[in-house]
């Protein structure tokens, strides 16, 4: 029986019941790609009833790329501050000081979970199950290159699943809903589409594959219409998904007992038609920034209001646990505001603010008419919503003062002012830098807690040697190739939590004629050493895509094989992956590697 703590005790006299949440968050689709926009390219129904039964922010802003907007999102404070700088390589990590809004809704006595794309650190204490969810199915990576049948994790554990993967995700989380209707339950939904690969159910794309698309991007000769159709399509899915949870909390009666938020992660992957707004994903202009926004709770937010005032992924931590009553159990000081009182009709003060949206060096200040972008041009987003004016020079006192309030806040973080002004006067912006400085991360990857024994060490977590190469130049997805040499290797910079026995086994793919191979896999003077055998090398899984894929790796199923154990001491070092003997051409190619902590 499950028993209603103090705090919950007081949200029955204001509420009847502890509201449930759940959150969806997109991954790459932009402000455009809903018919509730104006887009007849594709009809999205169940989002459309979505906004009309709900609250619509409708100048609502996130990050330019999906790990700092999961981060703020998390946390309700600014990407920066919590360590996630970039996407990949460790950047990605959000600060174990940090605490989630799960934190916060688990301490309160709800039920957790996370169903899909993680990507704020993949090793415990930065998986999820560490971050206030207790269950989790999806993969920690920033994006993944199997849609069909993919290779998911659960709970730390990896299984093959059946299944197109927003499909099998959402599937997860209406299981979820069913097991825990009883109880309140704080449920999220980071979808993986329609982030690359290009990939979709023919059930979708049978509805776009010969479609006009009438709706073009800005720039429509660099639009891709086979992408877009694609993209429209894996939109239709992301429709009919929401659709099915929707569904499932009216057949549980809990659709007047639940907050259902909605948003997406930055600006379109592609050109394609974004309401005029300049930028897509990656830049800090507002077609790369803005994002919908719905949040519905029956007969509590009244359906069809609007939020005209600024606001972002930093608000909804603050928000929903306001709605919620959950007291938030970070003691780090917020970034974002709550909209509660606002979302309820109760009586509320905007108040003035300035939203910063920062990546790879470049800081864009956004205010309630303005935007400064990253090279000091101004712009009214009241009277010229396109960034097509630079009124800088008509407006210097209100280019000055969003000057000052980036370059306060720039060094608030990094410790020096944004400075995008050159010895000539014109204004640059410092590409490829965070605060002046290369992005660059020191910190090891952990290995061996006896709460969560397995590890797992992924190629996109490693560093190739020698010869060694990935096999592509996204490394979220990617393995390592080219394995020839004894002078090859590959390392991962781990810190050793717990010292003890550990069982070691790695993922890889061997042509049959170059099993054989002996390979070691030393940390200080530990080591542990197998033979590649047997020979495994399936077909790469090339015929998923409805688009060839472009800097992304095409998968194979890999193969684990054990090296048995090792002792490995508590501390800091390299693990390091090496050949002893190569009697073929190659030695393998290398998918991850994996310790487990034995009791």
């Amino acid at each position: 029986m499950f028993r209603i703590p103090l705090f919950l005790g007081l949200i029955t006299l204001l509420h009847a019941a502890p509201p449930n949440v759940v959150v969806f968050l997109a991954d790459d689709s932009g402000w455009g790609d809903y018919s509730i926009h104006g887009n007849t390219n594709l009809q999205t129904p169940n989002l459309d009833k979505l906004v009309k039964s709900g609250a619509s922010f409708d100048r609502f802003f996130v990050c330019p790329v999906c790990a700092p907007t999961r981060a703020e999102f998390l946390t309700g404070r600014y990407h920066s501050r919590g360590g996630v700088i970039s996407v990949s390589e460790g950047l990605e990590r959000l600060n174990t000081d940090e605490k989630t809004i799960a934190d916060s809704f688990k301490a309160a006595g709800y039920k957790t979970g996370a169903f899909g794309k993680w990507h704020n650190g993949s090793q415990w204490p930065y998986h999820p199950n560490a971050r206030g969810f207790e269950e989790y199915v999806g993969y920690t990576s920033g994006h993944w290159g199997e849609y069909f049948d993919p290779p998911l994790e659960e709970n730390g554990k990896m299984f093959r699943a059946k299944g197109f993967i927003v499909d099998v995700l959402v599937g997860r989380a209406v299981e979820f809903i069913e097991k825990n209707r009883e109880n309140p339950f704080f449920c999220y939904i980071p979808l993986t589409t329609p982030h690359s690969p290009f990939s979709v159910p023919d059930k979708h794309w049978d509805k776009f594959k010969d479609s006009p698309v009438t709706m073009r991007g800005v720039d429509g000769e660099k639009e891709d219409i086979h992408v877009t159709r694609t993209v429209l399509a894996m939109m239709d899915n992301i429709d009919e998904n929401v659709g099915h949870v929707l569904t499932k909390l009216d057949e549980l009666q809990l659709t007047e007992k639940t907050i259902v938020v909605y948003f997406s992660d930055n600006g379109p992957n592609t050109t394609r038609w974004n309401g005029g707004m300049k930028g897509k994903k990656g830049s800090t202009d507002e077609g790369g920034v803005r994002s919908v926004c719905w949040l519905r709770w029956p007969g509590k937010i009244k359906a069809g209001l609007n939020i005209p005032y600024i606001a972002g992924a930093i608000d909804l931590m603050p928000t929903l646990t306001a709605l919620a009553g959950v007291e938030p159990v970070g003691t780090k000081p917020l970034d974002g505001k709550s909209f509660d009182a606002l979302l309820l009709g109760r009586e509320w003060k905007s108040g003035q603010r300035e939203i910063m949206n920062f990546f790879n060096g470049r800081l864009s200040v956004r205010s309630q008419q303005y935007r400064l972008d990253a090279a000091g041009g101004l712009f009214d987003m009241v009277a010229d919503p396109n960034q097509t004016t630079n009124i800088a020079a008509e407006k210097p006192e209100v280019a000055a003062r969003l000057s000052a309030a980036g370059s306060k806040w720039h060094e608030e973080i990094f410790g020096r002012p944004y400075v995008v002004a050159s010895a000539d006067g014109k204004k640059k912006q410092l590409k490829g830098k965070v605060g002046g400085v290369k992005p660059a991360d020191n910190r090891p990857y952990p290995v061996g807690y006896i709460e969560f024994p397995i590890t797992m060490l992924p190629a996109r977590d490693g560093l190739p040697h020698g010869g060694v190469k990935r096999s592509s130049n996204a490394p979220n997805c990617s393995y390592f190739v080219n394995w020839t040499s004894k002078n090859d290797a590959m390392t991962w910079d781990v810190d050793v939590h717990t010292a003890g026995d550990y069982e070691v086994v790695i993922d890889y793919a061997c042509p049959q004629a170059d099993a054989g191979s002996t390979i070691e896999l030393s940390f200080r003077d530990s080591k542990t050493s197998g033979k590649v055998t047997p020979g495994w090398y399936p077909r790469l899984l090339d015929d998923q895509d409805r688009v060839p894929r472009a800097g992304e790796s095409y998968m194979r199923e890999f193969k684990t094989l054990s090296l048995g154990s090792m002792k490995l001491p508590a501390g800091r070092g390299l693990l390091t992956l090496k050949a002893l003997d190569i009697p073929g051409q190659t030695v393998a190619e290398v998918r991850r590697v994996t310790l487990t902590l034995k009791h």
